[in-house]
């Protein structure tokens, strides 16, 4: 499915320029897929729907559950629409897959949710919001100063559970943490068929572990929380990357309560330019605004940025060197630049607690985690 907004045209040279935005606007991910759609959409919004002074033509294509879908529709973009830069992705193997074919084309991709830690040639490859092992490269020496003990750590069976796993297991053990689990190596769980996690709960209760390190999203996420909080290991802290946020934390409900959370953005930052996002997106939208809305407006103020710098020749290539030249990004989730050399966030992390906030549910701010990002 393609959608043109704004204008119907673009040309390098022109007042106009065309952006692809490719997100989950169905399947398990349509949550996560919305909320970078509208952070992306409140940007061009809020500049008089220009990016550089240029009036934007904004092609949103539905990214669905994976390649099969995200593919075929970010090749449309790129070939037939002609699009100048690619925007979005919900999905690690959606970027990878998508990534291949805008690297070949030398269209700059800036991705806009998880991305494998590794990729061949980042060289037209961006990312606004964070790659897969940082979260818990973030939270591990924390967690290893304040737990005294061994800790568990369960995550599902597939590259984008493995790479958050060993973010954390990496960064932890190297401090010297110590696994709960047999042989101290992680528990993997089917992916995506897992719904009962009571086995593994019973597992954790008879391991001696004094806490529980994981990462689940979506429906997973609401599964593992609601049996946790019924479960005898229920006072065993529960730590997890992005475990609960969005809809997923209101559809946890009072079982998230106390649950810790991970995450490179929280509505709760003072700062300047996260006070006018959080009022921008609450004139708009009734829910909060999460990571992934994040990270898509400040992929809109990126572009704005890059194609501001390009000058009078707006292209893939001018856009691409121009986002290597532009330093500290001023962001809702304060002041971050993109690595060097592997194109990722250089950023600070943050540690949340849920609580229960009038009738809704709310991370709660605790504290800065490390700054992380190479």
């Amino acid at each position: 499915m393609l959608v043109a907004a704004g204008c119907t045209a673009t040309t390098a040279g022109t007042d106009d320029v065309k952006i692809g935005l490719l997100t989950s606007l169905s399947g398990t991910y349509q949550a996560a897929g919305e909320d970078l759609r509208d952070g992306f959409q409140l940007y061009l919004d809020t500049h008089d729907g220009k990016l550089g002074d240029r009036t934007v033509s904004l092609v949103v294509a539905d990214e669905g559950d994976g390649p099969a879908t995200a593919l075929p529709a970010a090749t449309r973009m790129v070939k037939q629409e002609r699009v100048v830069a690619l925007t979005g992705i919900v999905a690690s193997g959606t970027f990878q897959a998508v990534s291949a074919m805008t690297s070949e084309n030398r269209i700059p991709l800036i991705g806009a949710n998880g991305r494998p830690r590794q990729v061949p040639d980042p060289s037209y490859l961006w990312q606004t919001s964070f790659t897969a092992d940082q979260a818990g490269a973030a939270v591990a020496q924390h967690i290893k100063d304040t737990i005294n003990g061994p800790v568990w750590v369960i995550g599902p069976d597939y590259v984008g559970g493995h790479e958050q796993i060993t973010g954390f297991t990496d960064a932890f053990t190297a401090a010297g943490g110590q696994l709960a689990n047999p042989g101290g190596k992680p528990t993997w769980t089917p992916f995506p068929t897992t719904t009962n996690f009571l086995p593994y709960l019973a597992q954790i209760r008879s391991s001696g572990a004094k806490a529980i390190y994981t990462f689940y999203a979506g429906r997973s996420a609401i599964d593992l929380v609601r049996q946790y909080s019924q479960s005898d290991v229920k006072n065993i802290p529960l730590y997890g990357a992005f475990l609960t946020e969005g809809a997923v934390l209101q559809a946890q409900g009072a079982a998230s309560e106390g649950v810790w959370n991970i995450s490179n953005y929280s509505p709760q930052l003072d700062n300047p330019a996260n006070r006018t996002f959080v009022e921008q997106w609450a004139q708009r939208f009734p829910r909060t605004p999460t990571p992934q809305a994040m990270a898509a407006y400040d992929a809109a103020a990126v572009l704005d940025k890059a194609i501001a710098a390009a000058g009078n020749k707006v292209t893939a290539d001018t856009i691409n060197k121009a986002i290597a030249g532009l330093g500290d990004i001023d962001s809702p989730r304060g002041t971050w630049r993109f690595s060097p050399s592997s194109h990722v966030p250089i950023q600070r992390w943050y540690l949340s607690v849920a609580r229960r906030d009038g009738e809704r549910m709310s991370n709660q701010l605790v504290q800065e985690l490390a700054t992380v990002g190479s």
